[in-house]
């Protein structure tokens, strides 16, 4: 409180909660965005997330293209999630576990099945 005018610093009235599918939303942007060849017909990246205090604990759900270097890509989802989350939203993220759910064949005989 200051002594001249009686007011509270804007600092210390108060905290900012941010709800727990605002960071969600994030996490789901950051991993679209860490996808290096989103596949065509995927569904976007779908993310829930934990808040305990100042951490949060995502889970990401995405699918990707076959082939790629899937350790590679799911690397760099952690990545970039834990790093938008902390930019955007001021959040530690000790944990992004990522679950790839589908593969998606490349190619415009991946249709048809498998070619030999």
């Amino acid at each position: 409180m200051t002594a001249v005018t009686g007011r509270v610093a804007a600092a210390e009235r108060g905290e900012t909660r941010i709800a727990d599918r605002v960071v969600a939303k994030i996490a789901a942007q950051a991993a679209k965005e860490a996808i290096e060849e989103p596949p065509a017909d995927g569904a976007s990246p779908r993310a829930t997330v934990t808040v305990h205090s100042d951490a949060a604990r995502v889970r990401v759900s995405l699918e990707l293209g076959y082939p790629s270097d899937i350790g590679l890509q799911c690397g760099a989802v952690r990545r970039r999630v834990a790093q938008r989350v902390k930019a955007l939203a001021g959040m530690e993220v000790p944990e992004v576990a990522v679950q790839v759910e589908r593969l998606h064949p490349a190619g415009a005989n991946a249709a048809h099945g498998r070619i030999r």
